[in-house]
Protein backbone atom coordinates (compact mmCIF):
# COMPACT_ATOMS: atom_id res chain seq x y z
CA UNK A 1 0.00 0.00 0.00
CA UNK A 2 0.75 3.75 -0.75
CA UNK A 3 3.92 2.17 -3.22
CA UNK A 4 2.14 1.86 -6.52
CA UNK A 5 -0.97 4.16 -7.93
CA UNK A 6 -2.93 3.46 -10.48
CA UNK A 7 -3.13 7.25 -11.92
CA UNK A 8 -5.42 8.89 -14.64
CA UNK A 9 -5.46 6.55 -17.61
CA UNK A 10 -2.67 4.53 -16.68
CA UNK A 11 -0.25 7.68 -16.31
CA UNK A 12 0.44 7.82 -12.88
CA UNK A 13 1.20 4.23 -12.71
CA UNK A 14 3.87 4.56 -15.32
CA UNK A 15 5.32 8.25 -14.02
CA UNK A 16 5.74 7.00 -10.62
CA UNK A 17 6.84 3.62 -10.53
CA UNK A 18 8.87 3.27 -14.18
CA UNK A 19 11.08 6.30 -13.67
CA UNK A 20 11.41 8.68 -10.63
CA UNK A 21 14.59 10.32 -10.84
CA UNK A 22 15.35 13.91 -11.02
CA UNK A 23 17.48 13.62 -14.23
CA UNK A 24 18.06 17.45 -14.38
CA UNK A 25 20.13 17.41 -11.38
CA UNK A 26 22.22 14.31 -12.40
CA UNK A 27 23.97 15.84 -15.20
CA UNK A 28 27.52 15.83 -12.93
CA UNK A 29 27.33 12.09 -12.98
CA UNK A 30 26.96 12.50 -16.72
CA UNK A 31 24.39 9.18 -16.73
CA UNK A 32 21.42 11.87 -18.00
CA UNK A 33 20.40 13.92 -20.72
CA UNK A 34 17.77 15.63 -19.26
CA UNK A 35 15.23 18.41 -19.93
CA UNK A 36 12.99 19.70 -17.66
CA UNK A 37 8.72 20.25 -18.69
CA UNK A 38 7.20 22.86 -16.89
CA UNK A 39 3.75 21.31 -16.91
CA UNK A 40 1.51 24.23 -16.85
CA UNK A 41 2.61 25.57 -20.17
CA UNK A 42 4.97 22.15 -21.41
CA UNK A 43 8.32 24.27 -22.14
CA UNK A 44 11.55 23.47 -21.08
CA UNK A 45 13.14 24.63 -18.11
CA UNK A 46 16.91 24.24 -17.15
CA UNK A 47 18.02 23.03 -13.93
CA UNK A 48 19.35 26.60 -12.50
CA UNK A 49 15.61 27.83 -13.88
CA UNK A 50 14.26 24.96 -11.82
CA UNK A 51 15.86 25.81 -8.76
CA UNK A 52 14.79 29.14 -8.77
CA UNK A 53 11.31 28.27 -9.23
CA UNK A 54 10.47 25.44 -6.50
CA UNK A 55 13.30 26.91 -3.96
CA UNK A 56 9.84 29.11 -2.83
CA UNK A 57 7.75 26.17 -2.03
CA UNK A 58 7.28 25.52 1.66
CA UNK A 59 7.90 21.53 0.90
CA UNK A 60 9.29 19.72 -1.82
CA UNK A 61 8.29 16.33 -2.64
CA UNK A 62 10.74 14.03 -4.61
CA UNK A 63 9.04 10.82 -5.26
CA UNK A 64 11.35 7.72 -5.71
CA UNK A 65 11.06 4.24 -6.01
CA UNK A 66 13.08 2.87 -3.00
CA UNK A 67 15.40 0.38 -4.38
CA UNK A 68 16.96 2.47 -7.21
CA UNK A 69 20.10 4.19 -6.30
CA UNK A 70 20.02 6.70 -9.03
CA UNK A 71 16.87 7.95 -7.58
CA UNK A 72 18.61 8.80 -4.47
CA UNK A 73 21.66 10.44 -6.08
CA UNK A 74 19.07 12.41 -7.56
CA UNK A 75 17.51 13.79 -4.59
CA UNK A 76 20.76 14.44 -2.89
CA UNK A 77 21.68 16.50 -6.00
CA UNK A 78 18.70 18.46 -5.58
CA UNK A 79 19.18 18.61 -1.88
CA UNK A 80 22.38 19.89 -2.65
CA UNK A 81 21.60 22.30 -4.83
CA UNK A 82 19.02 23.76 -2.85
CA UNK A 83 21.26 24.14 -0.06
CA UNK A 84 24.06 26.10 -1.97
CA UNK A 85 21.47 28.09 -3.45
CA UNK A 86 20.68 29.98 0.18
CA UNK A 87 18.14 27.62 0.83
CA UNK A 88 17.77 26.78 4.74
CA UNK A 89 16.17 22.95 3.70
CA UNK A 90 15.62 19.87 5.98
CA UNK A 91 14.80 16.48 4.78
CA UNK A 92 11.76 14.64 5.52
CA UNK A 93 12.26 11.05 5.30
CA UNK A 94 9.57 8.06 4.93
CA UNK A 95 11.83 5.51 5.75
CA UNK A 96 11.80 6.90 9.72
CA UNK A 97 9.01 7.12 12.47
CA UNK A 98 8.10 9.65 14.75
CA UNK A 99 8.97 7.10 17.69
CA UNK A 100 12.69 7.22 16.38
CA UNK A 101 13.29 10.71 15.88
CA UNK A 102 16.10 11.15 18.66
CA UNK A 103 17.92 8.71 16.79
CA UNK A 104 17.73 10.83 13.71
CA UNK A 105 19.16 13.47 15.22
CA UNK A 106 21.70 11.70 17.54
CA UNK A 107 22.73 10.90 13.63
CA UNK A 108 23.35 14.14 12.24
CA UNK A 109 24.81 15.93 15.57
CA UNK A 110 27.59 12.89 14.69
CA UNK A 111 26.70 11.72 18.42
CA UNK A 112 26.56 7.74 16.26
CA UNK A 113 28.63 5.99 14.59
CA UNK A 114 27.66 4.26 11.33
CA UNK A 115 27.86 0.85 12.97
CA UNK A 116 25.52 2.46 15.58
CA UNK A 117 23.03 4.29 13.13
CA UNK A 118 22.98 1.27 10.77
CA UNK A 119 21.12 -1.26 12.96
CA UNK A 120 18.24 0.95 13.71
CA UNK A 121 17.97 1.98 10.04
CA UNK A 122 17.31 -1.79 9.35
CA UNK A 123 14.97 -2.03 11.50
CA UNK A 124 12.97 0.83 10.67
CA UNK A 125 12.95 0.27 6.71
CA UNK A 126 13.73 -2.77 4.78
CA UNK A 127 16.15 -1.16 1.97
CA UNK A 128 19.51 -1.87 2.00
CA UNK A 129 21.47 1.28 3.68
CA UNK A 130 23.63 1.06 0.79
CA UNK A 131 20.86 2.63 -1.15
CA UNK A 132 20.33 6.15 0.74
CA UNK A 133 23.61 6.08 2.89
CA UNK A 134 25.03 9.17 0.94
CA UNK A 135 22.09 11.33 1.75
CA UNK A 136 22.24 10.69 5.22
CA UNK A 137 26.19 10.82 5.34
CA UNK A 138 25.80 14.22 3.68
CA UNK A 139 22.97 15.29 5.92
CA UNK A 140 25.10 14.81 8.64
CA UNK A 141 28.41 16.13 7.38
CA UNK A 142 26.64 19.42 7.03
CA UNK A 143 24.02 19.38 10.09
CA UNK A 144 20.92 19.46 7.98
CA UNK A 145 18.19 18.05 10.15
CA UNK A 146 16.46 14.70 9.04
CA UNK A 147 13.19 14.62 9.66
CA UNK A 148 10.86 11.53 11.09
CA UNK A 149 7.74 11.28 9.06
CA UNK A 150 6.14 7.94 9.32
CA UNK A 151 3.70 6.50 11.52
CA UNK A 152 4.19 3.23 13.43
CA UNK A 153 3.80 0.12 12.10
CA UNK A 154 0.95 -1.29 15.01
CA UNK A 155 -1.44 1.75 14.54
CA UNK A 156 -0.90 1.42 10.25
CA UNK A 157 -1.80 -2.40 11.01
CA UNK A 158 -4.71 -1.80 13.12
CA UNK A 159 -6.33 0.29 10.98
CA UNK A 160 -5.95 -1.36 7.98
CA UNK A 161 -7.21 -4.73 9.18
CA UNK A 162 -9.60 -3.47 11.74
CA UNK A 163 -10.65 0.37 10.36
CA UNK A 164 -10.08 3.89 11.59
CA UNK A 165 -13.38 3.10 13.75
CA UNK A 166 -11.40 0.69 16.21
CA UNK A 167 -9.13 3.39 16.97
CA UNK A 168 -9.70 4.48 20.81
CA UNK A 169 -10.00 8.43 21.76
CA UNK A 170 -6.31 8.73 22.55
CA UNK A 171 -4.90 6.92 19.14
CA UNK A 172 -7.28 9.65 17.57
CA UNK A 173 -5.99 12.36 19.48
CA UNK A 174 -2.43 12.15 18.02
CA UNK A 175 -3.78 11.86 14.22
CA UNK A 176 -4.45 14.99 12.45
CA UNK A 177 -8.30 15.44 12.23
CA UNK A 178 -10.51 14.78 9.66
CA UNK A 179 -9.06 11.93 8.28
CA UNK A 180 -11.68 10.03 5.92
CA UNK A 181 -11.53 7.68 2.71
CA UNK A 182 -12.97 10.52 0.42
CA UNK A 183 -10.81 10.66 -2.64
CA UNK A 184 -11.46 11.43 -6.05
CA UNK A 185 -11.76 8.86 -9.24
CA UNK A 186 -8.58 8.34 -9.93
CA UNK A 187 -7.16 7.68 -6.39
CA UNK A 188 -9.71 5.47 -5.43
CA UNK A 189 -8.73 3.57 -8.99
CA UNK A 190 -5.02 3.48 -7.44
CA UNK A 191 -6.48 1.69 -4.56
CA UNK A 192 -8.36 -0.74 -5.65
CA UNK A 193 -5.93 -1.84 -8.08
CA UNK A 194 -3.32 -2.49 -5.47
CA UNK A 195 -5.79 -3.81 -2.86
CA UNK A 196 -6.25 -5.96 -5.81
CA UNK A 197 -2.71 -6.68 -6.92
CA UNK A 198 -2.03 -7.42 -2.72
CA UNK A 199 -4.21 -9.63 -2.00
CA UNK A 200 -4.70 -9.18 1.30
CA UNK A 201 -6.94 -11.58 2.52
CA UNK A 202 -9.57 -9.96 5.61
CA UNK A 203 -8.85 -6.40 3.88
CA UNK A 204 -11.50 -4.11 2.98
CA UNK A 205 -11.67 -1.63 0.74
CA UNK A 206 -12.74 0.77 2.85
CA UNK A 207 -10.11 0.00 5.52
CA UNK A 208 -7.31 -0.02 2.84
CA UNK A 209 -8.87 3.30 1.85
CA UNK A 210 -8.76 4.98 5.49
CA UNK A 211 -5.20 3.59 6.14
CA UNK A 212 -3.89 5.27 3.21
CA UNK A 213 -5.19 8.28 4.19
CA UNK A 214 -4.23 7.82 7.90
CA UNK A 215 -0.54 7.18 6.35
CA UNK A 216 -0.90 10.54 4.06
CA UNK A 217 -2.63 12.47 6.36
CA UNK A 218 0.09 11.59 9.65
CA UNK A 219 3.32 12.61 7.18
CA UNK A 220 2.02 15.74 5.79
CA UNK A 221 0.96 16.41 9.73
CA UNK A 222 4.50 15.75 10.66
CA UNK A 223 5.93 17.86 7.76
CA UNK A 224 3.57 20.86 9.00
CA UNK A 225 4.43 20.84 12.88
CA UNK A 226 7.79 20.64 11.84
CA UNK A 227 7.94 23.82 9.67
CA UNK A 228 4.99 25.40 12.46
CA UNK A 229 7.98 25.60 14.83
CA UNK A 230 10.85 26.80 12.60
CA UNK A 231 9.37 30.25 10.23
CA UNK A 232 11.59 29.92 7.32
CA UNK A 233 12.56 26.70 7.10
CA UNK A 234 11.57 24.09 3.81
CA UNK A 235 11.58 20.73 3.89
CA UNK A 236 12.59 18.17 1.19
CA UNK A 237 10.66 15.14 0.87
CA UNK A 238 11.66 11.61 0.42
CA UNK A 239 9.04 9.60 -0.13
CA UNK A 240 7.52 7.04 -2.67
CA UNK A 241 5.88 7.97 -5.79
CA UNK A 242 2.52 6.88 -4.15
CA UNK A 243 2.98 9.52 -1.46
CA UNK A 244 4.80 11.82 -3.77
CA UNK A 245 2.05 12.77 -6.43
CA UNK A 246 0.04 15.70 -5.79
CA UNK A 247 -3.03 13.21 -4.84
CA UNK A 248 -0.98 12.17 -2.12
CA UNK A 249 0.79 13.63 0.94
CA UNK A 250 0.93 16.91 -1.16
CA UNK A 251 -2.93 16.86 -1.10
CA UNK A 252 -3.02 16.74 2.88
CA UNK A 253 -0.93 19.64 2.77
CA UNK A 254 -2.99 21.71 1.46
CA UNK A 255 -5.85 20.29 3.13
CA UNK A 256 -4.47 20.56 6.60
CA UNK A 257 -2.17 23.88 6.40
CA UNK A 258 -1.49 27.16 4.08
CA UNK A 259 2.27 25.55 3.49
CA UNK A 260 2.98 25.33 -0.65
CA UNK A 261 4.37 22.50 -2.44
CA UNK A 262 6.11 21.58 -5.70
CA UNK A 263 6.28 17.90 -7.16
CA UNK A 264 8.51 16.74 -9.49
CA UNK A 265 8.21 13.42 -10.95
CA UNK A 266 10.33 12.16 -13.84
CA UNK A 267 9.20 10.78 -17.41
CA UNK A 268 9.54 7.17 -18.40
CA UNK A 269 10.10 6.85 -22.64
CA UNK A 270 6.35 5.44 -22.91
CA UNK A 271 4.82 8.33 -21.63
CA UNK A 272 2.70 11.27 -23.23
CA UNK A 273 3.53 14.36 -22.10
CA UNK A 274 0.28 15.66 -23.51
CA UNK A 275 -1.19 13.67 -20.74
CA UNK A 276 0.12 15.00 -17.52
CA UNK A 277 -1.52 17.64 -15.69
CA UNK A 278 -1.20 19.68 -13.23
CA UNK A 279 -3.06 17.59 -11.04
CA UNK A 280 0.25 15.05 -11.30
CA UNK A 281 2.68 16.89 -11.43
CA UNK A 282 4.28 20.64 -11.35
CA UNK A 283 7.77 19.41 -13.59
CA UNK A 284 8.12 16.16 -15.80
CA UNK A 285 11.85 15.37 -15.47
CA UNK A 286 12.41 13.61 -19.46
CA UNK A 287 15.54 11.97 -19.85
CA UNK A 288 17.71 9.31 -21.14
CA UNK A 289 20.30 6.82 -20.20
CA UNK A 290 23.58 6.96 -22.34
Amino acid sequence: MGTRPAGAPGIIRRVLFLSLVLVALVISNGCMDPMIIRVADRKEVKAPELIGEIKGADIIFIGELHDNRLHHRAQLELIKALREDGTDIAIGVEMFRTENQDVLDRWVRGEMSEDEFRPVYEKEWGIPWEQYKDIFVYARGNRVPMVALNISRKLMFQVLTKGFSSLSTEQLAGLPPGIECKVDETYEKFMKDALEEHDMEGVTFKSFCEAQMVWDNVMAHNAIEYLKARPGKKMAVLAGGGHSWKRGIPAQVSRLSGYTSVVLLPEPESLDLDEVGPDDADYIIAGRLF
